[in-house]
């Protein structure tokens, strides 16, 4: 069977996993641990957390658990003095305090959730993203990086305040893996990050593995202005230490009013500028429109725009099966 590990965190994560999960492969996934903004954030400042987000959104993803605990695990307070903060964020964050470690948070709601494939924390230690900009700005903190849409210049270096090493069992499992997935999702807040973590970079680069990256449908506004897939592709190879192999680029139309809304919100279409001599490229038609409805309750604005599970699931098949 053969091991496929996704590296990330977030909703470009949550839906690749989505999209494996039926398949008959050995999926894993390793979590960023940087994430520092909304309930998330709250929580790690307030309750001195490791930050439950984007690990919460991959064990949701993976989970055989009825409906009922998927929903409950996703469900957001809209009032109160929970106003704002995620059910799973507050489970998870009180597991760690009555856990002996979190070797055990993961064990324990893995089989509340009862998961179907691997859930692997990065690290178990605190740390911070900072990212350096072009025009001389550097900012600390995971959130302030992604909230940071009126930014212009280009990130050209990012690093982890203080450096923290990685989970023994995310290195061996990039070590057995078959395939590594990257993105879909937020280039320098949720794929990266992971990359930066102590050995994680050199145990990908000594891997057998192959690397697939799912390209971005639309630029992010403060971390990939006017990037085009070549601008994608090179910071990731860069990151890695190695080669991608296999690029899945979108080919479907974005609806005009969708489009409007992300130029409306600085962001734009990749254009795929990429060389077929050089990567080898899968495009498909990966699209699924959804209409945007911020939650009173959800402080953090969210995209609209994301790949279809089952369309991407056909494309990944064909390359990992």
């Amino acid at each position: 069977m053969k091991k496929v590990t996704v590296l990330g965190g977030g909703t470009g994560t949550f839906v690749v996993l989505t999209a494996l999960k039926s398949k008959p492969i050995d999926l894993g996934v390793i979590v960023s641990m940087m994430d520092s903004g909304g309930s998330t954030g709250r929580l790690r400042d307030q309750l001195g957390v490791l930050p439950p987000g984007d690990l919460r959104q991959c064990l949701v993803a993976l989970s055989e658990a009825p409906l009922l605990w998927r929903q409950l695990f996703l469900y957001r307070f809209e009032s109160g003095d929970l106003e704002g903060h995620n059910f799973g964020n507050i489970f998870l964050s009180a597991l760690e305090k009555v856990s002996k470690n979190y070797e055990q948070v993961i064990k324990t709601v893995s089989y509340v959730l009862k998961i179907k494939g691997e859930v692997i924390p990065v690290t178990f230690e605190k740390t911070n993203l900072v990212a350096k900009y072009e025009n001389g700005v550097t900012l600390e903190g995971e959130t302030k990086i992604d909230t940071n849409y009126s930014e212009k210049s280009k990130i050209i270096e990012t690093y982890l305040k203080p450096t923290v090493e990685a989970n023994p069992n995310a290195l061996k499992r990039l070590a057995e893996s078959d395939y590594i997935i990257v993105g879909p999702g937020d280039l320098y807040t949720s794929i990266i990050p992971v990359l930066l973590v102590s050995k994680i970079r050199d145990t990908i680069k000594k891997s057998k593995a192959k690397i697939i990256c799912v390209l971005n449908l639309m630029t992010r506004s403060g971390q990939t202005p006017n990037y085009k897939a070549s601008d994608h592709i090179g910071d990731l190879n860069r990151y890695l230490g190695k080669k991608i192999d296999f690029v899945v680029v979108n080919d479907g139309k974005i609806p005009e009013d969708v489009l409007k809304w992300y130029i409306d919100h600085n962001e734009n279409v990749v254009l795929d500028d990429l060389d077929q001599e050089k990567e080898i490229i899968i495009k498909a038609n990966l699209i699924s429109k959804i209409k945007f409805s911020k939650e009173n309750s959800d402080i953090l604005m969210r995209s609209i725009l994301r790949h279809d599970p089952k369309k991407l699931s056909e494309v990944l098949s064909k390359i990992i099966l």
